[in-house]
């Protein structure tokens, strides 16, 4: 077995590349206010120009997962971090609105093998009952990104702009992937009671299952749902402020940190109470939480000062942190770990296709309410309700059938 120390070394460095990748997608949120400006771009424009990553990301993520089981996550990892490294970087020299959302759709797909990629490793790095723990860290990394880049984006924007920022960080993503190429040294497969990377060939029965499990399209629309309401908030609440509620750049920052906050301790304070939740109570929990993001939505945009909509905007922070938590603490404590890879990749397909529509669909939706945001906050209220439905329908009886197909298969190698 890999020792404790190794294990929260390997953490470590997932948490920091995931910290980046964090990084890009959320300063693109504030970028494209000035971005918007330099290009002359409509609403609409600016939505395809926030979903085009999230088209790339989405389209990558089955095939991340199966390439992390196929061939080891560590390969699927070093390939992810130095392909969005490259374009993340060439973000910064884009001149027009076609080639900026060519640019940000080849950002996805490099970045879209990482959470596959990063799931599988701590599938296969830690036991079972430390597993939701070990995934919020990693994501964690969006609640502190969160935290601190409505302040570092003003700041970083304000001095060398939006075009110097995203070169800086593509210079660090090439970092990040020499250490993951150092430091990250799986074992090989084969060892018992070492990590083991099951042969798909071998279980073909096993794989093919995953696509006639009715809890991973539950979860495939409880993904959907959930980063609907969270990307479609992240995209638009900096332009919705200073367009609608009139603040500054620098305003925006500060406020938006209130949020963060409640974001990251939803994360990790969600990662500990899974692992301690009895066996069955996923599905209330996240019903229950989703009921509360729909409320909270309802009351932020009928708030009538901007200390209102921050306060509700900082509670809701805090239902979407664990349910985002929750849905693949799902998948990592009930599906095998031979199939966890694939199984991340097809559920967070869902999440993806959200980061790519939502933002695309707001941007529609303003345009056609004459810069309205109602009809867009009322869309959001309508996924919370529709991710109830996933999560309370779950079922887990195909997944303890594919963890048993799992121990026959590895009792008839042996």
């Amino acid at each position: 077995m890999i020792s404790k120390r190794t294990r929260n070394w390997i953490l470590a460095l997932l948490f920091l590349g995931w910290s980046l990748g964090n990084l890009d997608r959320y300063i693109m949120n504030y970028a494209v206010l000035s971005i918007t400006e330099d290009l002359h771009l409509s609403a609409s424009s600016t939505g395809l120009l926030l979903s085009s990553f999230f088209a790339g990301y989405a389209i990558m993520q089955m095939p991340g997962g199966w390439l992390a089981d196929r061939f080891g996550p560590r390969k699927v990892l070093l390939s992810a971090v130095i392909l969005w490294s490259i374009f993340t970087g060439l973000t910064g020299a884009a001149w027009s609105l076609a080639s900026m959302v060519m640019i940000r759709f080849l950002f996805g797909i490099g970045e879209g093998g990482f959470q596959p990629a990063s799931s599988k490793i701590i599938s296969l790095t830690f036991p079972k009952e430390e597993r939701a723990r070990a995934m919020s860290v990693m994501l964690s990394s969006s609640g502190i990104i969160a935290l601190i880049i409505p302040i570092a984006s003003a700041a970083l924007l304000t001095t060398i702009g939006w075009r110097t920022t995203f070169v800086i960080m593509g210079i660090s993503g090439v970092i990040i992937a020499a250490l993951y190429w150092y430091f990250i040294k799986l074992p090989h497969s084969g060892s018992k009671g070492g990590i083991t990377q099951t042969s798909v060939s071998g279980q073909k029965g096993l794989f093919s299952s995953l696509f006639k499990t009715p809890m991973v399209w539950n979860l495939v629309v409880a993904y959907f749902c959930i980063y609907a309401v969270n990307w479609g908030l992240a995209t638009w609440i900096p332009t919705y402020l200073v367009k609608t509620r009139g603040l500054d750049l620098i305003s925006l920052g500060w406020v938006q940190t209130i949020p963060g906050i409640t974001m990251l301790a939803g994360i990790y304070l969600g990662g500990y109470i899974i692992d301690k939740m009895p066996k069955g109570w996923e599905r209330l929990a996240g019903g229950f939480a989703c009921a509360c993001i729909g409320i909270l939505l309802y009351l932020m945009f009928t708030a009538s000062s901007v200390t209102s909509f921050i306060t509700y905007q900082t509670i809701v922070n805090l239902f979407i942190a664990f349910v985002i938590i929750l849905l693949p603490a799902i998948v990592l404590k009930q599906l095998p770990s031979s199939v966890t890879g694939t199984a991340m990749g097809i559920a967070n397909t869902g999440g993806q296709l959200a980061g790519f529509i939502t933002p695309m669909a707001i941007g529609f939706i303003v345009d056609a309410f004459n810069g309205s945001f109602h009809a867009a906050f009322w869309m959001l209220i309508g996924f919370a309700i529709v991710c109830i439905g996933a999560l309370l329908t779950i079922s887990d009886k195909k997944g303890d059938l594919l963890k048993q197909n799992e121990e026959e298969a590895l009792a008839l190698e042996a």
